[in-house]
């Protein structure tokens, strides 16, 4: 029996996607055998209705001083993360004197560093060695650690509490929250603001985006489930906000109860949680059978243009796409190779299904038939940046939210 990592109460499994390797793991060809795997299986909590892993693996094989994301690969998540930055300046900031921000996984600082140009003080905190020193490179003050209660009584200690705290895409790996909660309510000043943003659990149902679930995603946000957990610690929902990123995404806003008066917003979006049904087992039932229906569609698809002897590569090497070669089976005798832009990812394999990952410019040297579009979150910029691509004949793949060509 599996219990559920918020409330302990017993988790209902829903999904497995079989065993499969450490999403960010890319490795050369003599490291085969050494390979680590788990079964990615995911389960629903009926009691405070948090949708989470059931193995988790250790958050060293996950982040590390090799760790392949950098942040500040996108210039679309660099404008995003520049916006972000000033929204909490003028709204949360403007009138604090002296303000300390501390953001929770850092990564290279491409959020900090937009405070770090205003000489505001702030502090990143982030686990893969490799990434924070990036970070520091360019001028934003970084420690390589984990968040946790005793890193929050820490920095609490020498710096001082924190005006706002902030979170991109982090808080879902994080397995362990209570203890980040617990770190939350210390390092938070009495007025402050906790803000983060994550990958949306009904966005991910709608759109049948199951390669938002890998290894690093211990957890499937929504608003209900977010209150259950804060709200042990006194701490409170009082604002949340969609965003269109990463295939869909939520900014939360959290402070001490009673310190700040909580939006309309919250109350209505909880209520259309409950219209979607994502308080009930039955809507990951379906969720299920879409995920299947859509992987049987994409093999169904690429067996079709292999037969044809249409020439097939993966773009972007992401996270993403070592659920959906590993769960489809996509091979190299599917994909010729995956393209991509970051150069420690080049010259190696992807995790598990072993397709090699070259560099960009491969791509656009002998343009392939078809490109298959791990990177479908950015899919706007990328077709923007690849129109010659598309002049030339070629056709983008995509499987969100549903599988089809676009010519």
């Amino acid at each position: 029996m599996y219990q559920c990592q918020i409330c302990s109460h017993k988790i209902e499994p829903f999904i497995s996607f079989g065993r499969m390797p450490i999403a960010n793991g890319f490795l050369m060809p003599d490291q085969f055998s050494q390979e680590y795997f788990y079964n990615l299986v995911v389960g629903f909590c009926p009691e405070c209705k948090m949708v989470q892993l059931l193995e988790f693996v250790d958050r060293e094989k996950m982040f590390h001083e090799q760790y392949a994301f950098f942040s500040s690969t996108s210039s679309f998540m660099a404008r995003h993360f520049a916006l972000f930055a000033e929204k909490v300046m003028q709204d949360f900031l403007g009138e604090v004197r002296d303000p300390f921000v501390v953001e929770i996984g850092s990564n290279d600082g491409i959020l900090l560093e937009n405070f770090a140009r205003q000489n505001i003080r702030h502090l990143g905190i982030e686990p893969s060695a490799n990434v924070a020193e990036a970070a520091i490179k360019k001028g934003v003050k970084s420690i390589c650690a984990f968040f946790d209660e005793e890193i929050a009584r820490q920095v609490a200690s020498e710096s001082g509490q924190a005006d706002a705290i902030l979170a991109a895409n982090v808080m879902c790996h994080i397995p362990y929250l209570h203890s980040v909660a617990a770190g939350i309510k210390i390092l938070l000043k009495p007025g402050g603001v906790f803000i983060f943003e994550d990958p949306y659990l009904g966005d991910i149902v709608e759109k049948t985006a199951y390669d938002q679930i890998y290894d690093e995603h211990a957890f499937y946000f929504s608003l209900q489930s977010i209150h259950n957990l804060f709200s042990q610690y006194d701490l409170e929902i009082i604002h949340a906000e969609p965003l269109n990123v990463h295939g869909g995404s939520m900014r939360y806003y959290i402070s001490h109860k009673g310190a700040k008066e909580p939006s309309p917003f919250v109350i209505k979006q909880i209520e259309k949680e409950r219209m979607l049904g994502l308080h009930q087992y039955k809507i990951y039932e379906l969720f299920r059978k879409s995920v299947e229906k859509s992987r049987d569609q994409l093999n169904q698809l690429l067996l079709s243009l292999k037969k044809e002897n249409r020439r097939v590569v993966g773009y972007a090497a992401t996270s993403k796409s070592t659920t959906v070669t590993n769960y489809c089976g996509i091979t190299t005798d599917i994909l010729e190779y995956i393209s991509d832009t970051t150069p420690i990812k080049q010259g190696k394999c992807s995790p598990g299904a072993h397709i090699p990952v070259r560099p960009y410019e491969e791509f656009k040297a002998n343009y392939p038939d078809y490109a298959l579009l791990f990177g479908w979150n950015h899919a706007e910029e990328i077709m923007a940046k690849e129109k010659v691509f598309r002049n030339r004949g070629g056709k983008w793949i995509v499987y969100v939210p549903k599988v089809q060509i676009i010519e």
